[in-house]
Parts: structure tokens; sequence; C-alpha cells
């Protein structure tokens, strides 16, 4: 398979058949492009604004994502697709290549906080990063209706698997969008707030698009429950909104309907860290706990002789994350208690 080096206005989303790119965004200080690799699949009945676009490595240390795409590459057969297919298994090379949540020998800036008025047009906002905030904007967005970010808990937090999305306004979208996410088979579903400036997921909501998010592993590893969730959820989103045909079953906890539907949005499921320090937990993620429950503690070793400070549940509900990697920061989310919903 021969894979093409181009520009974004080369970039062709619209005629029949597969086509392999290297996307090709200048390098910010080196005499050197940043390569996006993304395959294009389209079908007999593809229809303008109508696609699938399904990325990973967004944050450039969560593997479940790019692992479970190149995959799907492979073993999606242009035969199976009737629309578009868009499969970017590496959104940020720059954050990819050196292993880390941003861009951080570039520009240092995080993608998913990058979806920001002026992101890549104004000089200010011109760095890499910004750049493939804009290049999603102008190339891709236009093409598709349906959004599917993967993401994992990277180095610090350990997750309890889930699809994730916000509350959005418009009852229809939010139908699709939840029925959609119940299809990845995760344990949870998960609802969380809308506050966070630059996400692409909020962008792609205002747009009106179908649109999830993910929690598929943690500890800058691989999981293997994880990619099978991305790329079940992922194959199950191209056959539910008619851009891939065939038949696909229920698996894991939407198979037995178990599925949780949780939300994270009252300030009282997160618990930060009043200090650095060292967490212990106590009780596993994704376990149920009530309301003022002792979860963990936090040890300060500068005040060896102290009792730890204890961790409390904020409220009733499923621990969807705790700390994973130590020492943890000051004013990080140690703890987060989803409400189900």
């Amino acid at each position: 398979m021969s894979r093409k080096v181009i520009r974004p206005d080369e970039l062709d989303l619209d005629s029949p058949g597969r086509r392999d790119y290297w996307v090709a965004l200048e390098h910010d200080s080196n005499w050197a492009d940043h390569l996006i690799p993304l395959t294009v699949m389209i079908g007999p009945k593809a229809e303008s604004g109508c696609g699938i676009l399904a990325s990973g490595s967004n944050h450039g240390n969560e593997y479940e994502g790019p692992v479970a795409i190149k995959h799907l590459m492979d073993e999606i057969k242009l035969e199976e697709v009737i629309g578009c297919l868009v499969l970017i298994p590496v959104l940020n090379p720059a954050a990819f290549r050196v292993g880390r949540r941003a861009s951080d020998a570039d520009d240092r800036v995080n993608l998913n906080r990058a979806f920001i008025d002026g992101a890549g047009t104004s000089p200010a906002l011109a760095g890499i990063t910004h750049r493939i905030a804009a290049f999603i904007r102008e190339f891709l967005w236009p093409r598709v209706h349906v959004v599917v970010d993967i993401h994992s808990g990277g180095a610090e937090l350990e997750f309890a698997h889930c699809a994730s999305f916000h509350k959005v306004n418009d009852p229809k979208q939010a139908r699709i969008i939840e029925n959609t996410a119940r299809w990845f088979g995760t344990p949870f579903i998960m609802m969380y707030q809308n506050e966070t400036p630059g996400l692409m997921v909020s962008e792609a909501e205002r747009l009106g698009k179908i649109t999830i998010g993910t929690e598929l592993g943690f500890g800058e590893s691989i999981n293997s429950d994880g990619v099978r969730f991305a790329k079940h959820g992922i194959r199950a989103a191209g056959i539910h909104h008619k851009q891939l045909v065939g038949d696909i079953q229920p698996i894991d906890s939407h198979a037995d309907q178990t599925q949780k539907r949780v939300a994270i949005i009252d300030r009282k499921c997160y618990v930060p860290a009043p200090f650095p320090g060292y967490y212990e937990s106590l009780i596993k993620t994704g376990r149920y706990v009530e309301k003022g429950q002792i979860v963990g503690y936090l040890h300060d070793f500068n005040h060896i002789d102290d009792p730890p400070w204890t961790v409390r549940a904020g409220v009733n509900g499923y621990i969807l994350s705790q700390a994973f990697r130590q020492p943890v920061k000051q004013g990080s989310h140690i703890l987060v208690v989803a409400e189900e919903v």
C-alpha cells in the first residue's frame, strides 16, 4: 500500500474509492513537515456533508485509539463502505512522536484545548497544534456528520471504561448521541461538564454533529478491552449512520443491559488534591460508593508524622477515575465519582 504525501488543499474526500494519505503540515522550527496519516474510503451512496470521522491520539500518550483505528484501516474493505469514512489513527503527530499529552517538543499546546477563535489563522495562534485544529475545521468538519474521538487516561488517571458526551440542547441530537455511545459496549456511558474551553468534541457538538468521546485505558499502555471497545463502537457507528453495510450485535455491558448512564457534571463529583502528595486507593475504579465513604488517602511525606488526608466520595455513585501516577499535583482531581442518571 502506498501512502501519498499531500498538502491539505490536495485532500480528496469526495471521489469514489480508497485513498491513503500523509497530510503534511509544516514544522514550526525545522525544515520539515508533521505528517498526519489519513485514510478515506468513499462508497457509491456518499452524500455531501455526511460521513464519519474517527480519530486517535488527540493526546499523544493515549494509544488505544491509534491501535484500534490502525486495525480498522486494514479490516474495513472498500466494498463495505457505502458513504464516507475518514480514519485518522494519529491526529496529533507532534504530541504522539514525543509520547506526551501536548505538543511539548513544538508549541507546548494541548490539541484538545486548541479549538478557540483564531486557531491557525491568527499570528499569535499559528503553532502546529492550532494549525491542526484549523485543518480539522476547514477540511474535515464540512465533510462529516459523525465524529468519534478516542481518548484514554494517559499517564495520570485510571479510568473505568466509558463512552462520553456532553449534554446538548437539541433533544434529537442528544438521543442519537446517547444511542451511538451505547454501542461501544463499555460499562459506563458518561455525560461530563462542558466548561473546559477549546475542546474538539465541544465544537463538533455545537456544529450539530453526532459526537462521541471515550476513556478506554490508562497508564500510557494499550488496554486490549479498550481497543476492542473502540473498534466495535466505530464500526457500529458506521453501520447505524448508514456509512457502512453489515450487521452488528451488542457486546459486553450493552449486550447484557448492565450499562450505567452516569454524569460528572456536579462539581461535588470531583475531589481535588489540597496539597501535592501520594494517593493510596482503597476501592477499585468502577465500584459503587456512597457519599462520605472513604475511598483513599493522600499522603504527605514532607510531613511524615502527620496522618494522611482522608479522601471521601462527594456524591453517591461509581468511581469513574482515580489518580494513578505518583506523586499527584496540588489541585489534580484525584477522585471522580459519577452519579447514575
